[in-house]
């Protein structure tokens, strides 16, 4: 059974809370604040934006004493004939020191900054076209919104966010943002410390591929993606890898478009990994996925072969479990099958049993300005 309702609360429960939303928004604020009035790195900074999960609706909630996370687009005007990537990096080192003493680290192509309520993971880019400095630092990209609380967006230098909407030119700029293409941005580039060479990641595309794949899923994508990262965090701490974006890369690969509920496509999902892969397991193998913007990347590099063939094998007893879940059509043994897949934050359902629920199902998602839900 679908249990849409049922759907609906597990999804509330699986989200991060508004407190932490709240904690996310003072971090990521505060640091984008600071930045912007830091008399080092003013002057070479071009624009910043929020990526990752956060940005895209698909982030869950942190378990255990894991803190909720988010990650910040730093576009320099720096140079990559002048600054090799650790030259870079090292010019915001005084900086973190200044405001961050002892919370930060390095990382490989970024900085991650632990605070006692979030983490920010801070990634400055070099310095992009001029022709690109419009569209980096319109609304569009700068947005705090994610894809589903501005169901409206696109990436045009006449989009507005919702909180400058009253401007007086607000309708004449947005018909221009929704009646004409979309920038086709270029990737950026970011410093790989390890690599010592400045290598190409494209957030926007990710961002806008996300957008367009949840459009095709009826809206549902997106919680297809959280009810697969909480299975398993819920069963199944090893292998680490695939998460975060390689698995949500995993289930845009092979979630149907055209679904008509989270279930149907928790279930199509799962069961179109299995199919795809059943050969390849058996060379102890993994697939290659490209990156969205960027081809040329696999965002599985780094997982081993390994490790996806037990990945595999657990994708394989969550594909008969969720079908047989959705193939019930008795109310109680469905709602406990479904819960048995993604734990406890699932409703209990009833003990009687009964058939299909009818009346008001609760969205599944905020309204959003431009949305039309309640037009």
């Amino acid at each position: 059974m679908i249990l849409q309702s049922d759907f609906n609360n597990f999804l509330q429960e699986i989200r991060p809370t508004e407190a932490m939303r709240g904690q996310l928004i003072t971090g990521h604020k505060t640091l984008r604040e600071r930045l912007n009035a830091d008399e080092s790195i003013k002057p070479i900074l071009v624009s910043d934006f929020l990526q990752g999960s956060y940005r895209r609706y698909t982030a869950v909630r942190p378990k255990g004493d894991k803190r909720s996370d988010v990650d910040i687009i730093i576009v320099t005007k720096l140079d990559e004939t002048e600054y090799t990537p650790k030259d870079a990096l090292a010019l915001f080192e005084p900086f973190l020191n200044k405001y961050y003493e002892g919370k930060w680290r390095r990382q490989g192509r970024s900085f991650g900054i632990e605070m006692s309520y979030v983490e920010l993971d801070v990634v400055p880019t070099s310095a992009p076209s001029e022709q690109e400095y419009g569209i980096l630092q319109s609304d569009a990209v700068t947005t705090d919104e994610n894809i589903v609380e501005a169901r409206d967006w696109r990436l045009h230098r006449s989009w507005l966010a919702p909180e400058h909407r009253m401007r007086a030119d607000a309708k004449l700029l947005l018909d221009q943002a929704a009646g004409e293409s979309e920038w086709q941005s270029q990737p950026l580039r970011i410093p790989d410390r390890d690599a010592d060479e400045w290598d190409d990641t494209h957030p926007l595309e990710q961002i806008r591929w996300t957008r367009d794949k949840n459009s095709r899923c009826n809206s549902h994508f997106v919680n297809v993606v959280k009810c697969i990262k909480w299975w398993r965090l819920e069963h199944y701490p090893e292998p680490a890898h695939p998460k975060g974006f390689p698995l949500e890369r995993l289930v845009g690969e092979h979630c149907p478009d055209g679904i008509e509920s989270v279930a149907e496509g928790v279930v199509k999902t799962l069961e179109a990994i299995v199919s795809s892969y059943d050969v390849l397991v058996l060379t102890k193998g993994k697939p290659t996925l490209p990156d969205y913007g960027v081809p040329s990347h696999d965002v599985f590099k780094r997982i081993t072969g390994e490790d996806f063939c037990t990945f595999y094998d657990q994708v394989k007893a969550g594909s008969q479990l969720s079908r047989r879940a959705f193939d019930s059509e008795d109310r109680t043994i469905s709602g406990n099958l479904w819960r048995e897949l993604f734990g406890s934050k699932f409703p209990a359902p009833p003990e009687n049993g009964s058939g299909k629920k009818s009346g008001f199902t609760k969205p599944t998602d905020p309204a959003a300005p431009g949305s039309g839900r309640f037009a």
